[in-house]
């Protein structure tokens, strides 16, 4: 294990159930600590830059990981290199959209992006060396060859082509295509850019422990759908200094969201029907996942 950890004494045991904020505490700390020690030794420009993408997020996907792994009988420990890989390769993926071919934002968690804070040529090879660190992480997960290789392919699957890249890309040509997408085209392009990796990190845990990851992935779904549905109405409801970004681009490039189509209430409603089925396939574990639960009511409930 990464020496970042051994040092951390947690006050209470490993598989204890938190209550969500000091989960989410916890998690962020946990993944924060892993990276650190990876990174731990360098001085240049790219790690410094690395360090200050992955400061500051509600790490949602490391959190995800490390209950998953409870639920299933690990603990936070063995679930840490898988949580610190999914928050590097989600910072990547942000320092990357924020650039200016992409989405060109300033402002990214209530901070200078990292392209504003050094220069564009900095947070190309940050991002590329936090997707980089992901794999490496993930790679040190403590459990069985074959559950790890499980981990590491299903990563690069949600991270590339078929998962958030694609997504992404989908989202970009959208912009200016002169028909604009469906809901069905939405709702496909947002379980790629970003459900895909919500739903790794939901279902990381079961495969660490070799068990069936159905239920959780359900959930996982659903949560990242909810997920995408809230920051759409953030986008109109929200103010930068709360929200942590820029707000009302969506409107202002006439992209499709799901509030253009369902409307505002239209599409609060469908963001609480989608909590209410992620906590339905988490009856399975009965009241070992209230904070997963709790979670899924969170993401729609959040300000930023």
């Amino acid at each position: 294990m990464p020496g970042g950890l051994t040092s951390m004494q947690p006050s209470m045991p490993d598989t204890a159930l938190l209550p969500l904020k000091p989960a989410l505490t916890r998690a962020a700390e946990l993944a924060q600590a892993e990276i650190a020690s990876a990174l731990a030794g360098l001085d240049s420009d790219v790690a410094h830059a690395m360090r200050y993408a992955v400061e500051g997020g509600k790490a949602l996907r490391a959190f995800l990981v490390i209950e998953g792994a409870r639920l299933h009988g690990l603990g936070r420990q063995d679930a840490a290199p898988a949580a610190a890989a999914i928050e590097a390769l989600h910072a990547y993926s942000l320092v990357h959209d924020d650039l200016p071919c992409m989405d060109d934002d300033d402002l990214r968690r209530g901070k200078p992006t990292v392209h504003r804070k050094w220069d564009e040529t900095i947070a190309v090879l940050a991002g590329d060396a936090l997707q980089a660190l992901a794999f490496q992480l993930a790679a040190q997960t403590p459990c069985a060859a074959d559950r790890r290789v499980a981990l590491i392919h299903g990563l690069g699957t949600a991270a590339g082509a078929r998962g958030m890249v694609g997504g992404q890309a989908m989202d970009i040509a959208a912009e200016t295509a002169q028909t604009p997408l469906s809901l069905e085209d939405t709702t496909a392009l947002q379980a790629g850019k970003t459900g895909a990796l919500i739903t790794w990190s939901a279902t990381a845990g079961p495969i660490m422990a070799g068990a069936a990851p159905d239920k959780l992935r359900l959930y996982g779904e659903c949560l990242g759908l909810a997920f995408q549905i809230a920051d759409d109405i953030l986008d109109v409801e929200g103010d930068a200094a709360t929200v942590g970004k820029a707000v009302g681009k969506d409107a202002g490039r006439g992209k499709a969201t799901f509030v253009s189509h369902l409307g505002l209430d239209g599409a609060k409603r469908r963001a609480e029907t989608l909590v209410t089925e992620a906590c339905d396939a988490l009856s399975v574990y009965g009241a070992d996942a209230e904070c997963l639960r709790e979670a899924a009511r969170f993401v729609i409930s959040r300000e930023n």
